[in-house]
């Protein structure tokens, strides 16, 4: 049987994500801020100090675009890489003063965010559609 557009659950999946993505860009273009450079701030708000090779492994990104990201995130001020003390090949990436700073502005917009792509969804849903993607994603590794 040949599927019809409307059938292909990776074209609504690829649709939704270039809907959120738009809408987020827009959001946080006035912090100079791109939608994957945010992703990395997120994880060091949570947790500062992760090594750059962590970041690129909780992404799912290769270690060369997280090496861009971080030293144009690093050009604009909001984070530092240093040497770890433990291994010397490994970069560990912080905030800077100013990008925690950020973190007070850029926080509470995603949290909106999050409520406005959740909004009408059920706490159950949310947690069934997760599980979901992670199957989805694991599908095709």
């Amino acid at each position: 049987m040949k599927l019809s557009w409307g059938d292909y659950i990776s074209i609504a999946i690829h649709q939704t994500d270039l809907t959120l993505t738009s809408y987020i860009k827009n959001k946080l273009a006035p912090f100079n801020l791109a939608p994957e450079q945010n992703l990395i701030l997120m994880l060091l708000w949570e947790r500062d100090g992760l090594a750059q090779n962590d970041i690129a492994e909780k992404l799912d990104k290769d270690k060369t675009n997280i090496a861009r990201m971080v030293l144009n995130l690093e050009k604009k001020g909001f984070i530092k890489r240093t040497i770890s003390q433990y291994d010397r090949r490994s970069l560990i990436v912080k905030l800077t003063q100013e990008g925690k700073a950020l973190g007070d502005k850029i926080i509470p917009l995603t949290e909106e965010f999050n409520q406005l792509v959740t909004k009408g969804i059920t706490e159950k849903e949310i947690e069934e559609l997760g599980r979901i993607l992670t199957k989805m994603r694991m599908n095709v590794q």
